[in-house]
């Protein structure tokens, strides 16, 4: 049964809106949201010519948020994506910073940096070892 010349029926639509719902997988849905969010995200800076007037950091905030907010998901349901993901969400920190955002409070579970009255609970490492955060796991490395 051929379509060409003329419009599909809802029922051809239907049945193949279904098939292709039988193909998808939820991580694929996921992967292409995360990449709208740091596409749209980056957009918002209004940094790239022809942009400028799309600037909004709230949106580009709202971005930064959501992605590290879907990080442990993606850990788990594509972990090859996270370093890409990971960069993605850095260069959007970097691009909120330039247009004067100001940076986010540290997420549930994150260490807050030391105030200048309080003494450090660590001693600092000597030259050539990994930090606390980096020796914890909570830090991100290229490469490691």
């Amino acid at each position: 049964m051929s379509t060409e010349g003329r419009e599909p029926s809802e029922e051809e639509l239907r049945a193949a809106y279904e098939a292709e719902l039988k193909r998808l997988r939820v991580e694929h849905v996921l992967l292409d949201n995360v990449a709208a969010l740091a596409n749209l995200g980056m957009r918002r800076t209004g940094l790239a010519p022809g942009t400028e007037s799309e600037r909004d950091p709230a949106q580009v905030r709202l971005a930064i948020e959501s992605l590290r907010a879907l990080m442990p998901v993606l850990e788990q349901a594509a972990p090859a994506q996270v370093p890409a993901v990971r960069d993605a969400v850095s260069q959007l920190q970097m691009a909120y910073v330039k247009i004067g955002g100001q940076a986010p409070e540290p997420a549930p579970g994150e260490a807050e940096a030391p105030s200048a009255e309080a003494p450090a609970s660590e001693p600092p490492p000597t030259p050539g070892e990994p930090g606390p955060a980096q020796r914890s796991g909570r830090l991100w490395v290229p490469g490691q």
